[in-house]
């Protein structure tokens, strides 16, 4: 018995079927004592490759999503209010609005959730097999710049045009010169049709025509950006400063 499995151990590596290779052992006791069918145990030792196969991309596509620190939505802190109810973001995890291309425009002042409600969501779409990336302003507004100089760049500038959904955070956080409007413009003009965006700001759209300094681009970019959109408008006062953490009792 020992054997045999062993050998079916070796195929599995062979196969590359790391996830019937890591749990034939467990499988195969628990189908000695249920007495299962030849059928059920098939079944469990495909369903097993499938889970980890499902488990390796997940990590994958989180890993080059670049989420931050905070971002599973599970842990949640409802206790904190910040203008937005329990049901209203648990409709939004829900994603359904990525299947009809809509944005989310998460607003308001600084601490108050937006950030972390913009990766948990980008998370959320990953875990429901969505290309989905999180990207701050300032980390996209480099990739714009540079993706015609570099390769690295350019590769992630190809990676984000597949995307199914793209958070930029802190948008309009700096003002921009014209190359960059445009650039910025042109990128969201090429993607807006095919995926969603989730956007987070401090600013109102008024204040994005000052940031820009260009009415006609700010015009255009609100125009593809809340054409099918969200308005999430998020107060209250910072989480992190009402939950400050110090070095002394």
């Amino acid at each position: 018995m020992e054997k045999k499995t062993q050998i079916l151990k070796d195929y599995a590596g062979q196969l590359k079927l790391g996830g019937i290779q890591d749990q034939v052992d467990k499988l195969i006791r628990k189908a000695t004592e249920d007495k299962c069918s030849y059928l059920d145990f098939s079944l469990s030792l495909l369903k097993a490759e499938i889970y980890q196969r499902s488990q390796r991309d997940l990590e994958r596509r989180t890993k080059a999503a670049k989420l931050p620190m905070n971002h599973d939505l599970d842990q949640y802190d409802y206790s904190f209010q910040n203008g937005i109810s329990k049901q209203q973001l648990s409709q939004l995890r829900e994603c359904l609005w990525l299947e009809q291309n809509f944005n989310i425009v998460l607003m308001g002042p600084s601490g108050i959730g937006k950030t972390m409600i913009a990766a948990g969501l980008c998370f959320d779409a990953l875990r429901k097999g969505y290309k989905a990336y999180f990207r701050t302003m300032e980390q996209l507004n480099e990739t714009l710049i540079m993706k015609d100089i570099t390769r690295s760049a350019r590769l992630e500038y190809n990676k984000l045009l597949k995307a199914n959904l793209l958070v930029i955070d802190d948008i309009m956080m700096f003002a921009m010169d014209k190359k960059q409007a445009v650039q910025l413009f042109q990128f969201i003009n090429h993607l807006h049709e095919k995926a969603s965006f989730i956007v987070t700001t401090n600013k109102s759209p008024q204040e994005w025509v000052k940031m820009l300094d260009d009415e006609v681009i700010a015009t255009a970019l609100l125009d593809r950006i809340l054409f099918r959109c969200e308005v999430v408008r998020l107060s209250g006062v910072s989480y992190r400063l009402e939950n400050r953490k110090t070095i002394f009792n």
